[in-house]
């Protein structure tokens, strides 16, 4: 008997290009290589419609999301509103197979009474409020820290009144508890992100520079490169190399004043992985508690020493695998002691074994599918 999934995305689940993405494109991937049939629902608004999803789907459909006005409302947050389509929930009640829906933002079906008895699963990328809460707190703009704030309101009272419509798999233990102790989830458990990476592929000895790379468009991480040049770097020889997606004129100007300090925008994924793998230190603190931290997960299966802040790891059980320091002289002074210690083979077996106990693949998948069937 032949197994039938829909998966309703928030986005075009490919190319890999930032971390929201990994879990959507490699679960796909690892439900298609379990034999499983995928009938893919996809929000298209930028990315474009991607024929390499026709290789692990019976079907793909695509559907326009309602940005700007047209996405708001006063009783929804505007990621689920704004994906509210009436042909994806027509297309769903053609069958009775399984829904996985891909984060809180593909959850408009959930107050159609139409799916009450539907077999439906709630992937939790995100306690999403508390994200909202953390990009109000570190945005400058006035005009975005009231709709983050305003967002980040209409997410909590929502999330509260989904958490016991539908099973819930969270991507992190701290999330599956925080909705259990504060919206009393009663079905939800844990499931890990699922990656690209197989086996731990970092290298023995010692690198020439530090790197810190991300998705360079997003406030919050913009707001941590400032932070590392002028409270870390400023008086620190080591090279330090910035690199990521869309970085503004203004972050570009300000890293072009620092002489130990280069920036390399818009790497292509082959450039990114050797550049982490080339690297002496990945340093990647957080100023957003939220989430797993997909960049961290590929420094440690790629790269040598990692350095974090409390808020990177917290919840992940990441811990015993980086260095962790969360002000800015802790930090200046392990970068220091870390130029010159090489990456052992100890360093690599220490990863092995926390990350494949974390991140075990067929697992995962096999979790998966006994929670949908």
């Amino acid at each position: 008997m032949e197994n039938h999934l829909h998966i309703v995305c928030l986005d075009v689940p490919y190319p890999v290009d930032y971390g929201g993405v990994f879990d959507l494109f490699h679960k796909i991937r690892s439900l298609h290589g379990a034999g499983v049939k995928i009938h893919l629902h996809c929000f298209e608004y930028g990315r474009g419609e991607q024929p390499i999803l026709n290789d692990y789907c019976v079907e793909v459909i695509y559907y326009e999301r309602h940005e700007g006005h047209k996405g708001f409302s006063h009783k929804l947050p505007y990621i689920v509103c704004s994906r509210s389509n009436g042909r994806l929930l027509e297309r769903l009640l053609e069958d009775d197979y399984p829904i996985l829906l891909e984060g809180v933002h593909c959850t408009y079906m959930l107050n159609d009474p139409r799916f009450d008895r539907r077999k439906v699963i709630l992937r939790l990328h995100n306690v999403e409020y508390q994200y909202y809460r953390q990009l109000y707190l570190s945005e400058k703009s006035l005009l975005k820290k009231i709709y983050y704030h305003h967002e980040s309101n209409l997410l909590r009272q929502y999330e509260q009144r989904i958490a016991n419509k539908v099973k819930i798999l969270a991507v992190s233990p701290k999330d599956s508890a925080l909705y259990q102790e504060e919206f009393g989830a009663s079905d939800i458990d844990t499931l890990p992100v699922f990656l690209p990476f197989e086996e731990v592929r970092s290298k023995e000895g010692t690198g020439c520079f530090c790197l810190y790379h991300g998705n360079l468009s997003v406030a919050e991480n913009e707001q941590v490169v400032v932070w590392l040049l002028k409270k870390v770097f400023a008086t620190l020889e080591m090279p330090f190399i910035i690199s990521g997606k869309n970085p503004s004129t203004k972050l570009s100007r300000l890293i072009y004043q620092y002489p130990h300090t280069c920036l390399l925008p818009d790497p292509s994924e082959e450039e990114l992985q050797d550049l982490i793998a080339k690297a002496q230190v990945n340093i990647l603190p957080s100023f957003n508690c939220t989430g797993v931290k997909l960049k961290l997960l590929n420094a440690l299966y790629n790269g040598r020493h990692c350095i974090v802040n409390k808020d990177a790891v917290e919840g992940s059980g990441l811990q015993q695998v980086c260095h962790i320091a969360d002000s800015a002289d802790a930090i200046r002074s392990m970068v220091t002691n870390l130029c010159t210690t090489p990456f052992t083979q100890k360093d690599i077996e220490a990863r092995k074994l926390v990350l494949g106990e974390l991140y075990n693949q067929e697992n995962n998948l096999q979790k998966l599918l006994h929670s949908i069937w």
